[in-house]
């Protein structure tokens, strides 16, 4: 006989909006321009989206210098740097870019309040291609980079009382709630986001984890070491009662033993996770034990993005 395990799963969890329109847009490109299609970085940060794209004859690349002019290129759900549709412009490229609206609305701030004459804080991981697409917006020196409250304090702007803030979307909302306190108190004067930019699907993916992370013995997120998101979702399930809280990309990542004598499992899953392989690892516990499956439902989302008008053109 089996051993009784309630497994809580996350809702909502796994694809976003804006994930769901990056994969369609590549597979609209391939469909309409045949393969191969260029993809600059990584459009999701997942290997299994990935290598199911390779398969339909994507190719991806890290730089624009490594396309062809002659094949349409499409630009990651992060965004890129103002440089690079540029670049693409010069070199007559026929190009695609599958942005997350929600990231564009935090390029298109940070470009108000450029304008307005405001220097930039941006809120963010150093690195993370959302945060240089997004510091690419504006020319060099105009987004000053914190990652923690102990930058804030470093912090040198050009003038305190010509500030505003904008954050990277895929953020801890508990973890930015600090860092924003800290801006406040040293920089009186800062202009906040009308809006909080850490998008919808961030905060729900991260209101349902702590909504599970009290009941059980072990949490696991599916997504990869590379996803902001997902790396995110583990952290909120530390910081609120689960200690066993483990980042796993398949099923066949899972460490059984660790869940040895556990009588409650939570999964969730970042945005840029399929739902196929939450249904794999969810069908590898009811492999090992008698299961019961109990959804946690915190938000309904039902918001869709259109994909850019070049790819609803008949060509």
């Amino acid at each position: 006989m089996s051993q009784p395990l309630t497994v809580y799963l996350a809702a909502p969890r796994g694809f976003c909006a804006g994930v769901d329109r990056a994969i369609k847009i590549v597979e609209m490109a391939i469909e309409k321009w045949g393969a191969p299609v260029y993809v600059r970085h990584e459009i999701v940060h997942n290997k299994f989206v990935v290598d199911g794209l390779r398969d339909k004859g994507a190719v991806f690349v890290e730089e624009l210098d490594e396309c062809p002019a002659d094949r349409p290129v499409i630009f990651s759900a992060h965004g890129v740097p103002k440089s690079v549709p540029n670049a693409a412009e010069a070199r007559k490229m026929v190009y695609v870019d599958a942005t997350c609206p929600l990231v564009s609305k935090v390029h298109i701030e940070a470009e108000r309040h450029f304008d307005n004459g405001l220097q930039m804080v941006m809120i963010g991981h150093a690195g993370h291609p959302e945060t240089i697409g997004t510091m690419g917006q504006l020319p060099e020196g105009e987004v000053l980079l914190v990652e923690t409250e102990a930058d804030v304090r470093t912090l040198t702007p050009r003038d305190p009382s010509k500030l505003a803030f904008i954050t990277q979307t895929t953020l801890s909302v508990d973890d930015t709630v600090g860092i924003v306190a800290a801006l406040r108190a040293r920089f009186p004067d800062i202009i906040g986001p009308h809006k909080e930019d850490i998008c919808y699907a961030t905060t729900n993916r991260q209101a349902a984890v702590k909504a599970i992370a009290g009941k059980v013995d072990a949490l696991l997120v599916i997504g990869a070491p590379n996803s902001s998101n997902s790396r995110r979702l583990v952290e909120v399930a530390r910081n609120n009662g689960c200690e066993y809280s483990q980042l796993v990309q398949r099923a066949e990542d899972i460490d059984w033993r660790a869940l040895e004598g556990a009588k409650a499992v939570g999964i969730s899953a970042g945005a840029s996770a399929p739902e196929v392989l939450i249904d794999e690892v969810v069908a590898a516990f009811e492999a090992r034990y008698d299961l019961n499956v109990e959804v946690v439902e915190t938000a309904k989302e039902d918001i869709e993005f259109k994909v850019p008008r070049i790819l609803r053109e008949v060509s």
